[in-house]
């Protein structure tokens, strides 16, 4: 079982919310706020692609001034052509916390919009109750290129309805591990949380829809104006733009624009559209999750978020199970 109940950790603040509503921004905010009471807090990204090293423009990653010397983790942990899995991240960050109540360390921020990263640190799923074959992962990968996303989730529906349901259909890396999961356990449920061994309190970050959209299209517009299509052209010199890691949003639509196929304005409004759409399917995840209290991003969300953390400080929260 990945985590032992009986091991100290660091009360977790949980920041969750789609995709452009200020969560990192927000998750420094706190840590500095707690820095002012005398405490050291680190902050724990749970992004999917910002685990990749050299995408940084186009997820967004904090750069080490924007971190404002709070201690981050869950950064650059391996390469784009890397296979990097929900358990991965778990250990890691299972790893961090626990070296963080070992240094006597009492709280943590866990921030970010993937949520199956999320629910795995803050309910405590065991991931490694789901078998992992590289051979048959591998294998699974070649068919779904080959066949096209659409072929791939009507064989997966086929063998594991329950499991298709549980999942984002549109998210080629997920199809491809529920499919694995699938041929090695069958339809079955998923493994049981078994909770986090300290308290936890969920925040969650969101906008009214138009102003969100404003909020999008101003990070998008911004990114390709930072760097965003000479990265995406490196990367693409030196990796397979098949990979996972580059179904982050922005790297395809960088790549339309240097190959003529789109133009700047094009390219950036592709982008923001994606990220709506994104956004929205983040909002159904999210709505399945108990406890989150919600704030506007666009009021004074660090006030609020701080006092929440420094309740956590003093006994309250709540523990880690699922309620």
């Amino acid at each position: 079982m990945l985590h032992d109940a009986r091991r100290a950790r660091p009360a977790l603040l949980v920041i969750a919310g789609p995709t452009a509503t200020g969560k990192t921004e927000l998750a420094i905010r706190v840590a500095e706020a707690l820095r002012d009471d005398g405490l050291d807090v680190g902050v724990v990204s749970a992004d999917s692609r910002q685990v990749y090293r050299g995408l940084d423009i186009g997820t967004a990653k904090p750069s080490l001034a924007e971190r404002r010397g709070v201690p981050h983790h869950g950064l650059d942990l391996v390469e784009p052509d890397e296979p990097f899995s929900v358990a991965d991240f778990v250990r890691h960050a299972d790893d961090v916390l626990g070296a963080t109540a070992a240094a006597g360390g009492r709280l943590a921020i866990l921030a970010g919009g993937t949520g199956l990263y999320l629910r795995g640190v803050a309910r405590g799923l065991d991931v490694e109750a789901l078998p992992s074959d590289p051979v048959r992962r591998a294998r699974i990968e070649r068919e779904l290129l080959d066949l096209g996303l659409e072929r791939a989730v009507a064989g997966l529906r086929a063998i594991a309805p329950s499991r298709a349901a549980a999942i984002d259909l549109r998210n080629p890396r997920r199809v491809a591990r529920a499919i694995e999961i699938a041929e090695l356990l069958g339809d079955g449920p998923p493994p049981a949380p078994i909770g986090y061994a300290g308290p936890v309190a969920w925040i969650g970050l969101d906008l009214a829809p138009a102003t969100h959209r404003e909020w999008i299209e101003r990070r998008a517009r911004a990114q390709f104006e930072a760097g965003l299509i000479e990265e995406a052209r490196q990367l693409r010199g030196r990796f397979d733009p098949s990979l996972p890691a580059f179904t982050a949003i922005g790297y395809r639509e960088a790549w339309a624009l240097i190959d003529g196929e789109l133009d700047l304005e094009a390219a950036i409004e592709a982008d923001a559209r994606r990220n709506v759409a994104f956004a929205r399917r983040q909002r159904t995840w999210f709505r399945s999750e108990p406890g989150i209290r919600w704030l506007d991003a666009a009021g004074m969300p660090a006030d609020e978020a701080t006092t929440v953390a420094r309740g956590l400080l003093e006994g309250g929260g709540a523990p880690g199970m699922p309620r």
